[in-house]
């Protein structure tokens, strides 16, 4: 595992216990054709997408970004109510987990308290967007998602219409910085099929 040279050997330690955490993941996903843990692959790819955006991010963005789903999958969607309220009651409890996981294994890594409040935060989603760090992370989280996963998702949906793809789209895209929004044209790889939608929604909203 490549890491950054800026930071020292609690960053190593932290990033490869939060890696062999996602590696017991029993969801397989290919990659280049090879079946890896599911969340493992996020997480490198959240760390590979930040640091094409962002080479410079700080030491606590970058230990956020590669444990925002670490052990997702020990918390299922389906062991919360299938409706609206449900899921949102789901999506707090990861965040809370997510943060609470990443504050173990940065205590045992040995870092300070303020380094870890501040993942935290960052992970369990605590801190405002106005939070730069926070946006930052807000975007990653989008590119990741539309690169690596929209595709997946509009296979997963074909009784969805145009319209509501779009509408999917526009709250979605909503989410980033306009430093976001330009980044997605250039440096994350769209799904050819839905760059026309992508381009259209982004132009309607005025983010082009």
């Amino acid at each position: 595992m490549q890491v950054d040279a800026r930071f020292g050997p609690a960053f190593t330690q932290a990033m490869q216990a939060f890696d062999a955490r996602n590696a017991q993941d029993p969801n397989q996903t290919l990659v280049n054709g090879v079946a890896v843990p599911k969340e493992l692959a996020y997480a490198q790819r959240m760390t590979e997408m930040l640091q094409r955006y962002r080479p410079d991010a700080s030491e606590a963005l970058q230990l956020a970004a590669r444990c925002q789903h670490i052990e997702r999958w020990t918390l299922p969607r389906d062991a919360y109510p299938m409706t609206k309220p449900g899921y949102h009651q789901w999506r707090r409890k990861l965040k809370q987990y997510h943060a609470e996981v990443a504050r173990e294994i940065m205590q045992q890594a040995g870092y300070d308290e303020e380094t870890i409040l501040r993942v935290a935060a960052l992970v369990s989603k605590e801190a405002p967007l106005a939070d730069a760090e926070m946006q930052v992370l807000e975007d990653v989280v989008v590119m990741v998602f539309v690169e690596y996963y929209l595709e997946e998702f509009v296979g997963q949906h074909p009784e969805y219409d145009v319209p509501k793809w779009k509408d999917i789209l526009r709250k979605t895209l909503r989410k980033v910085s306009k430093a976001g929004h330009q980044a997605l044209l250039t440096q994350v790889k769209l799904p050819q099929a839905l760059v026309p939608l992508i381009q259209e929604v982004m132009m309607e909203e005025g983010w082009l």
